[in-house]
């Protein structure tokens, strides 16, 4: 079976095909959403909250984010695996190189950084290092104590400009890869538009190229559940049967409702 590729996710935006990411965090899982054609996996820093109990994210590691990419990567079919650099691992250029190589030889085909302009430089020196970035905008949970809790971004007009003027100067240092979350739905797809590399989005509405839920999020385990989220466990009969339920529905287009988007 054939791996999934940047390149594949390009080819996909450009014949307007939507794509599916799901979080996992272990070997068994990797392989279920895998095998349920997701294209790319997230090893995302939210284990912090859905496996360690945690409050935010904040407190995850490196070295826990080096661990969990190992055992993703072990149990990977096929599809792309992008690792979250967690709290503070790339807030210079030297600790963003030390920590996407730790994450890249750990089975990571690409690492995810949350942040805007202030990034162009770490991305462009990690993309001449050899390690695809995708970038993260909107809602970054990491400044979870910045913003004052978990709340849209881009609804004021100089914000949404500020986001989509973000998301054009990473692209332009060198990003593979977008994640805007919790943004209005037409800011979302105007920036999808905008951008020649593919954007994935999480409460961002229908207009990006791809959908990403937390997995323990889409199987109803989790005990608060966003308004972007939909149960895919409901009706049906085993995990894997609720897994390939997310991946059909981003890309018929039915994933997201307009009950699951923010205007």
């Amino acid at each position: 079976m054939t791996a999934v590729t940047i390149r594949n996710l390009q080819d996909m935006k450009q014949a307007t095909e939507k794509f599916a990411c799901i979080t996992a965090y272990d070997a068994t899982f990797a392989r279920l959403v895998s095998e349920a054609g997701a294209e790319t996996i997230l090893v995302g820093d939210s284990l912090g909250m859905v496996l360690q109990g945690r409050e935010s994210t904040v407190p995850v590691s490196i070295g826990e984010m080096a661990y969990h990419t190992g055992c993703v990567a072990r149990g990977n079919v096929r599809s792309m695996v992008i690792a979250d650099m967690p709290f503070m691992s790339y807030s210079t250029v030297d600790l963003a190189m030390t920590g996407a190589t730790e994450l890249m030889q750990a089975g990571a085909h690409m690492v995810k950084m949350e942040g805007g302009l202030w990034l162009s430089d770490t991305i462009a020196k990690l993309v001449e290092g050899g390690i695809p970035v995708c970038a993260h905008l909107g809602l970054t949970p990491q400044s979870v104590n910045v913003f004052g809790g978990y709340r849209v971004q881009g609804r004021d007009p100089k914000e949404a400009k500020s986001i989509l003027s973000d998301a054009v100067s990473i692209q332009d240092a060198g990003a593979s890869l977008l994640v805007l979350e919790c943004v209005p739905e037409e800011l979302a797809a105007d920036i999808s538009s905008k951008l020649r590399i593919p954007v994935i989005g999480i409460g961002a509405g229908a207009g990006t190229d791809g959908q990403v839920l937390v997995m323990h999020d889409l199987l109803g385990l989790s005990q608060h559940i966003p308004r972007f989220v939909r149960n895919f466990m409901a009706g049906a009969p085993t995990v894997q049967d609720a897994l390939a339920a997310f991946v059909a529905a981003v890309k018929s287009g039915d994933f997201p409702s307009n009950k699951e988007t923010y205007q």
